[in-house]
């Protein structure tokens, strides 16, 4: 007999839902990326056309100054992180976690985006979760340097030029037309084209990047840093 996914009773497809529809109509990932898309109690209005332009890049770029950055967050660390809103009930950071993992899948098509991260370096020392969720996220970093898409840079941090610390951003470059940004805000955030701010974001970023370790380098800091997050 062929299973069939069952359709829940509300307007909105779980994300167990999704997956079930992925197996049975033999898809790797098109469904399952369109997921964060339609869960609108998942993220902020602002937010929602973001995850549609990170999967359409070819490309993506990031500075992320204070926390890993969402693509490359395990299960463990990102439910940490958005447990730390104030007054977030246990279902919407469910909800959340759900979409912000299956924004993921990105990385396994099958003409994934070249990703380039910088982060900082204090950001392998903020102990977010806990010794055992950092442990496992920075282990998740060291696999993930392997992947041939995915490029991650440390800035060290007594290196970080000040322009670092005016907040994190992603560049989202599409095979044809202009850059789209994500830019990071204490409040709301801002997904915009607009030329002048993409320029001026995008020079930010060669900016930091000039200041970040090798990927060699980069490794190593990482490795470095596991090793205060073992049980002693």
């Amino acid at each position: 007999m062929t299973y069939v996914p069952q359709r829940p009773s509300d307007s909105t497809p779980s994300l167990e839902f999704t997956e079930g529809v992925e197996r049975f109509l033999g898809l790797k990932g098109e469904l399952i990326r369109l997921w964060p898309l339609v869960t609108k109690t998942a993220s902020p209005a602002w937010f929602r056309e973001w995850p549609k332009i990170e999967g359409e890049a070819c490309t993506l770029r990031t500075w992320q100054p204070l926390v890993i950055p969402g693509l490359l967050q395990t299960r463990g660390y990102a439910r940490a992180v958005l447990q730390g809103q104030p007054g977030i009930t246990e279902d919407q950071v469910n909800e959340a976690l759900e979409a912000r993992l299956a924004r993921q899948v990105i990385f396994t098509r099958s003409a994934p985006p070249i990703y380039s991260a910088i982060i900082d370096e204090v950001v392998l020392s903020r102990p977010i979760g806990g010794p055992e969720v950092m442990k496992e996220q920075l282990e998740h970093l060291v696999k993930l340097l392997s992947h041939p898409c995915i490029t991650l840079q440390v800035v060290p941090m007594a290196a970080v030029p000040t322009i670092g610390l005016l907040g994190g951003f992603v560049i989202a470059s599409p095979l044809k037309g202009g850059d789209t940004i994500y830019l990071d805000s204490a409040a709301d955030g801002e997904v915009t084209d607009r030329e002048d701010k993409v320029r001026t974001v995008s020079v930010r970023y060669d900016a930091i990047r000039s200041w970040a370790r090798p990927v060699n380098e980069t490794e190593d800091a990482i490795r470095e840093k596991m090793v205060t997050y073992e049980r002693p």
